[in-house]
């Protein structure tokens, strides 16, 4: 198959549906939606905001992901990229461009339902994401989109709530340091090849050595701010997560020792184990304080 025929040709309608759940990078999607939708239900009580504002959110997080595949087709054609659809010629790069306006469409009306102000610092948000695939993931400032993003959406979830109370300040910090370690891990694996392609955000300027040992660091930071941030203590989900969080803190720190510049498999592995344990106790910890999201 001629990959080049991707940028362009329409997909057959019964490979379009598969093809186009692959582009919009379903793994954030889920992720994503899935976080604010505990967020949500733990904040407040029953009513249409459990429905609308996690499906603004799924709205957005899929005109991302397919406004991003959809600009990227021409460099994933060109590396042969056959892990992309539009890549491997399963959609056209049109059809996923598509896909990404009536998304961001569809997010705006369903933003509006949450309230104004909800909306509107949902909508801030992705678009942040669409400036980040347009424009700035090749420029030093590649982590702002993702931490006014992430920080954006306990905005979102407490002024959806009646009276619209606006969020503590310590879910916004942590929700934003979360959004700076899903940038870095999320560029990781690519570095290489987007120094190639000539995309210098932040993590290609430091390199994947140094990007991986940064990692850790938002998780820590992200732990110690919602252990320590909210007048009101957490309970047991803070006596049980909280040495959960130290103890993967010390495995990262145990694999950057004695870094030089060339990392060891086994380190390599011990610092990812390490950070996807504290990134799983930091969403663990945010969901948990859910109720005490605007105090």
């Amino acid at each position: 198959m001629d990959t080049t025929d991707g940028l362009s040709a329409p997909s057959p309608p019964s490979r379009l549906p598969a093809a186009l759940a692959m582009s919009c990078h379903p793994g954030p999607v889920v992720a994503v939606t899935v976080l604010v939708t505990a967020l949500t239900v733990g904040s407040g009580p029953a009513g249409p905001r459990w429905i609308l504002v996690p499906a603004a959110v799924l709205a957005g997080q899929l005109s991302v992901g397919w406004c991003n595949d959809a600009y990227d087709a021409p460099r994933d054609v060109a590396a042969s990229r056959c892990g992309k659809p539009v890549a491997r010629g399963a959609v056209s790069s049109r059809s996923v461009w598509g896909a990404a306006l009536s998304a961001l469409g569809l997010c705006v009306v369903l933003s509006a339902t949450c309230g104004t102000a909800a909306g509107t610092a949902h909508l801030l948000g992705v678009l942040g994401a669409w400036a980040y695939n347009l424009r700035l993931k090749a420029t030093v400032l590649s982590w702002l989109p993702y931490v006014t993003g992430f920080g954006s959406l306990p905005f979102l979830v407490a002024l959806s709530l009646p009276g619209h109370p606006w969020p503590a300040w310590w879910a916004v910090v942590a929700a934003a340091l979360l959004g700076l370690a899903a940038h870095l891990g999320d560029v990781l694996p690519d570095i290489e090849e987007d120094l190639r392609a000539g995309v210098r955000g932040l993590p290609q300027r430091l390199g994947p050595a140094r990007t991986r040992l940064l990692l850790p660091l938002p998780l820590v930071a992200a732990t110690a701010v919602l252990l320590l941030g909210p007048a009101v203590p957490g309970g047991w989900a803070a006596v049980l997560l909280g040495p959960v969080a130290l103890l993967a803190a010390a495995v990262c720190a145990r694999a950057a020792k004695g870094f030089d510049g060339q990392e060891t498999g086994r380190r390599r592995k011990a610092a990812l184990a390490g950070t996807v344990a504290v990134a799983a106790v930091d969403v663990a910890l945010l969901v948990a304080r859910g109720a005490d999201l605007t105090r």
